[in-house]
């Protein structure tokens, strides 16, 4: 058995083990290479049925429009049923207030507990990994979550072997991380593997950017050059999909899976703490945001 199949046999146990033990799970879907391995692995794990679960896509309305026609595609070609929590919505009803900044990574919490709540879901199936950010190695393949939707990584479950403990009273529920194992490299040989269509913007492209903290910016209509700041047009690519007013891309040239794989083997830095400006607000910011309900 080769490394990849290994993740993969321990990826497809944890989501049947989810479907066996939960009433009613779901899969956070944003059109992202992690959420788009997991929606193959779970094609995988159910084959030859249909998928026995929704997914969902936490909408900031700032989405790159690549991704977004990815995200219907893909959920039409597998006749998925897709549940969208719309943060635009939110704002419009008063539930949330957008920041003066005009960012909205941090006000998907409510709208993701909200549509949690409605939806009833009891198991959301999340693509976070170890590798991506200090916070995400604290947490558990099956991750508790309170009924105010609160992860307390000082009150986590052990998990012996491969025995997951998914009790939980109503209101409560579990995040599931099949991916917690793999690594971004591991993701990527298996997108090789599988022959995996990914939206355009993973790889190397000609873009008009801003450099902007050291990070290369798109300019859309999300996000505009400063004052003082230059338009220049470069060959990039996305290692991660954020907002597009938060997300950056790298320079690059890696225009294959296999040009890909080797720039991503030979680099020392992670792709969030590349690319995300999200996670540049203190050291603790994605642990403070996974307090509050965050993926």
């Amino acid at each position: 058995m080769s490394h990849l199949d290994a993740l993969e046999a321990e990826s497809i146990f944890v989501m049947r083990e989810v479907v066996a033990e939960f009433e009613r799970p779901a899969l956070l879907f944003s059109g992202g290479k992690d959420s788009i391995v997991m929606l193959r692995l779970a094609e995988k794990a159910f084959a030859p049925a249909r998928i026995p679960f929704p997914v969902m896509h936490v909408d900031t309305g700032h989405n790159f429009p690549e991704v977004l026609a990815y995200r219907d595609r893909r959920v039409a070609q597998l006749g998925l049923n897709l549940v969208v929590a719309s943060v635009q919505e939110a704002i419009d009803s008063g539930t949330v207030r957008e920041p003066a900044d005009g960012t909205r990574n941090r006000i998907q919490t409510p709208v993701l507990l909200a549509a949690q709540e409605k939806y009833r879901f009891d198991a959301l199936f999340g693509g976070a990994r170890r590798d991506e950010e200090k916070a995400r190695a604290k947490e558990r393949v099956f991750s508790f979550r309170d009924d105010f939707g609160q992860w307390d990584p000082k009150n986590q479950r052990p998990e012996l072997w491969s025995l997951y403990n998914g009790r939980h009273q109503p209101g409560e529920s579990i995040r599931v991380f099949p991916l917690s194992n793999w690594t971004e490299l591991d993701i990527w040989r298996y997108i090789e593997r599988e022959r995996i269509e990914l939206p355009s913007i993973y790889y190397a492209h000609d873009r008009d950017v801003v450099v902007r903290d050291g990070m290369l910016y798109a300019v859309n209509e999300y996000l505009r050059a400063r004052e003082g700041e230059e338009i220049v047009t470069k060959r990039v690519r996305y290692r991660t999909v954020g907002d597009a007013s938060l997300t950056a891309a790298v320079e690059s040239d890696a225009d294959t899976v296999q040009k890909v794989i080797a720039e991503v083997a030979a680099t020392r830095l992670t792709e969030r703490g590349a690319t995300r400006g999200d996670d540049r607000v203190s050291e603790a910011s994605m642990e403070d945001r996974k307090r509050e309900g965050y993926f």
